[in-house]
């Protein structure tokens, strides 16, 4: 699943720990995430939205059209 995570926490000048201390996930979740390599659980997913006042759909692509 694509997602707009690295962007995202570039814009705040944030580290993937940044990132992972406000999430209360691992760095290594933050970087399986950026990479694809892991799709979040829903209440992450949710989490993550909440933390950039964004909609679940505008950070996450599951490429379906």
């Amino acid at each position: 699943m694509k997602n707009r995570l690295k962007v995202l926490r570039a814009e705040r000048d944030w580290s993937q720990a940044d990132l992972a201390d406000r999430l209360e996930v691992s760095r290594q979740t933050i970087n399986a995430l950026e990479t694809g390599k892991y799709d979040p659980s829903l209440p992450l997913a949710f989490k993550i939205a909440r933390l950039f006042e964004q909609p679940i759909e505008s950070i996450f692509d599951d490429g379906q059209a």
